[in-house]
This record gives structure tokens, C-alpha cells and sequence, in this order.
């Protein structure tokens, strides 16, 4: 018998040639499902990106999520200086304003991308009281304050340590404002941690603490990142068809050096009520609203209708053609909404082409210009043995 396979050995044989097939092919699938993962896993890298007049190094960081959206962080300035995301057919572009250089960065720069602080937006006169004295800080915008002063943490390096899991990647930036700098008082330790989710979010949080130094001072802090963007892709066009939700009923007006008046006013019959969704461009025109005229523009706090101390959605804005959709949520009481007034086609982008007046916008997280010359705002001052910590989320999707 041997050497004779019957009708019985036949199938057998078959049978078995069957099984390892379909295990080969398992194994084959599993296997290349594996790499296909390995390969889609979150992931940071980084390289140089020059140096600072003084020789400084600067590194940047880029960071990737499972769905191929890119963030690329310096550590000067924490800037934000390329932000990759898919538009609704699956193409990517860069949706943040920003530079191809850190010599641009050291010497034009109109805050892209970046961490300001000690105090973001503006304080009148540069002045005011704490510790039972008047505080003058430097007036670079003339004749105010504005985000942290000649050397604000947008112009600082900070140590960067990268962290990473399987659900997102993050770059941990920190940073020791000293007692005195740019004339704040008390010694301020900062660190801020950018995360990248599969959810295509950034998520940016912020911890700051009074440092033991002996002086026992209290400090102002109002801490955000102040990106521009346009969800048309850097150097693509305005941003004025781009249609845009803030969640508030009233805004803070200022007077003719962007300072608040101190009212909290109503939005109802204004031209920066955006309650419902409306095209930038539609009423940034409009000579008959003063704000908008001393602005150039949007340029405002808008006070957030907030229900409770938590993360909630403060903005949502949708760019029609890609269909692009970027939601901000944040724990803090208010908003920044400035339209790019003052981009004047001086500064070329990372695309090679000039920003334009409207070719950006930033949405600020933040305590109100001015608080602490405003005792009717939400109070910005950090006491020894305080904890400041906010959060806030950019969360990019398509329509």
C-alpha cells in the first residue's frame, strides 16, 4: 500500500495543505497588520533648528499621531511653528502662520505660534499694585504692556522633555521666570505640556508656582499660546470666508490704546456678536461699530458664557472650501479673537508667500486684558503656595 494514496488520503491531504495555507496567511495578516500599526503609532523626533544670535541652539520637536495630523514645536518660544491636518478629502496643509527660520523668529516675529506670558494681552500703562507697591513694566506697545514685555517667555529656550503612549505623544516645556524679570515680581516656575491625541487634538496645559526665594511676593500671571491660523492652509488666502462661533454674550470694550474701559458690555445689536456662526469678513467692515474701527478690526475679549469651572467649548470655526473645523475648549473666563489687522505683508511665511492684513486669526485663551488694574474682573494674581493651572484644546475635524 504504500506509495498509493487513496480517495480517504487524498482529502486528508488536502485538508491539512488547507490548514497550513490559512495559517500562513494569518500569520502573513497578522504580521502585516502589526508593521501597518507600528508604523501608525504616535511618534516624536528631534532635530536642530539653528541658532539665536548669541549662538543658542534650537531644537524642534515634531510630533505625529496614528492619523498622520503633525504639530512641529521650537523650543524657543514654545512656538507652534507648523501644524499638519487633513482637510475633508484627506489632504494635509499647514494651518498655522510661522516661519522657516529662528533668525525670523528672533527678529519679526508678531508672537506665531508662541507661549506669552508673564501677563498675555495688554496692561495699561504698563503699571500696577501689588505687594503694597506700583509695579512699571516696559512699554513696548506704546503706551501699554503687551504679552509679557521686551522679553516675554516667547523669547526664553526652554528644556523640553518628550512624552509618549500609545494613545498620544506630548512635548513637556519649562521654564524659571526670575524675580524682576521685565519687572514682575517673585520667582515664577512654569511648565507647559503640548498633547497630540489620535483624536486630533492639541491639548495644552499649564502649571506655574511662586518659587521659595525668600521675598514671599505675590505675581500676575495670564498665560496662553497665541497662534495664528488659517484653516485654508498658511499663505492660501484672507480668512474673512472662514465662519466663526464664540460662545459669548458680552466683551470687554476698550478705548483708543486696546485697553478695557472696565464695562462688560452686551453683544446684543453689535457687530462682534458671533453667537451664531457668521463669516469673519462679513461685518469687519463696518465704520459705523467704533470698536471695529479702533481695533483695524476684531480685536477683543470676548467675556465666555460659562456654566461651571470645567473644560468647555468657548469658539468653533469652520473654512467652508476644505472643510476644516477648529474647536476651542478651555477652562478659562475668556477669549482673544483677533482678525490679523496688523499683518502687512512684511513678514514672508513658511509657504514662501506674504501674510497680508486678514491672512490669519488667533483665538487666545485667557483672563482679561488688563485685570489687574480692573477689580471687577476675575482676579490674575498668584500668591505663594498657589497653583495656576489651566487647560485649553484645539480640536481639528472636517465637515
Amino acid at each position: 500500500m504504500h506509495g498509493v494514496l487513496t480517495a480517504g488520503g487524498t482529502i486528508r491531504r488536502a485538508v491539512r495543505i488547507g490548514v497550513v495555507a490559512l495559517l500562513t496567511l494569518s500569520t502573513m495578516a497578522f504580521a502585516t497588520a502589526s508593521a501597518s500599526s507600528a508604523r501608525h503609532r504616535p511618534t516624536i523626533t528631534k532635530a536642530s533648528f539653528g541658532s539665536l544670535s548669541d549662538g543658542t541652539p534650537i531644537d524642534i520637536y515634531t510630533l505625529t499621531n496614528s492619523r498622520g495630523m503633525e504639530v512641529k514645536i521650537l523650543t524657543y518660544g514654545g512656538i507652534l511653528q507648523s501644524i499638519k491636518v487633513p482637510d475633508r478629502r484627506g489632504r494635509l496643509a499647514n494651518v498655522t502662520l510661522g516661519f522657516n527660520n529662528i533668525a525670523d523668529y528672533e527678529t519679526k516675529n508678531p508672537y506665531f505660534g508662541c507661549i506669552t506670558g508673564r501677563y498675555a494681552n495688554r496692561i495699561a500703562n504698563g503699571r500696577f499694585q501689588l505687594n503694597g507697591q506700583t509695579y512699571q513694566l516696559g512699554i513696548n506697545n506704546d503706551p501699554n504692556h503687551l504679552h509679557g514685555g521686551f522679553k516675554g517667555f516667547d523669547k526664553y529656550v526652554w528644556a523640553a522633555t518628550p512624552v509618549q503612549n500609545r494613545h498620544s505623544v506630548g512635548l513637556e516645556l519649562r521654564f524659571t521666570s526670575p524675580d524682576g524679570d521685565q519687572n514682575y515680581p517673585g520667582t515664577l516656575a512654569n511648565k507647559v505640556t503640548y498633547t497630540l491625541t489620535n483624536k486630533n487634538e492639541i491639548r495644552m496645559d499649564y502649571k506655574s508656582r511662586l518659587v521659595d526665594d525668600g521675598t514671599n511676593l505675590k505675581t500676575i500671571i495670564n498665560l496662553t499660546n497665541h497662534a495664528y491660523w488659517n484653516l485654508a492652509g498658511e499663505g492660501s488666502s484672507d480668512i474673512y470666508g472662514h465662519k466663526l462661533k464664540i460662545n459669548a454674550s458680552h466683551y470687554t470694550p476698550v478705548d483708543a490704546t486696546l485697553i478695557p474701559t472696565g464695562e462688560i458690555a452686551t453683544l446684543d445689536g453689535s457687530s462682534l456678536d458671533f453667537r451664531r456662526s457668521t463669516a469673519i469678513g462679513a461685518r469687519i467692515r463696518d465704520g459705523s461699530e467704533p470698536q471695529l474701527v479702533i481695533g483695524r478690526g476684531y480685536d477683543h475679549n470676548w467675556v465666555l458664557d460659562r456654566h461651571g469651572s470645567g473644560l468647555e467649548l468657548a469658539a468653533r470655526v469652520v473654512e467652508p472650501k476644505s472643510g476644516r473645523v477648529l474647536e476651542v475648549i478651555t477652562d478659562q473666563p475668556g477669549i482673544q479673537f483677533y482678525s490679523g489687522n496688523f499683518l502687512d505683508g512684511t513678514l514672508v511665511g513658511t509657504s514662501g508667500r506674504m501674510y497680508r492684513q486678514g491672512d490669519g486669526f488667533a483665538l487666545e485663551t485667557q483672563h482679561y486684558p488688563d485685570s489687574p488694574n480692573h477689580p471687577n474682573f476675575p482676579s490674575t494674581v498668584l500668591a505663594p503656595g498657589q497653583l495656576y493651572k489651566t487647560t485649553t484644546i484645539y480640536k481639528f475635524s472636517t465637515s
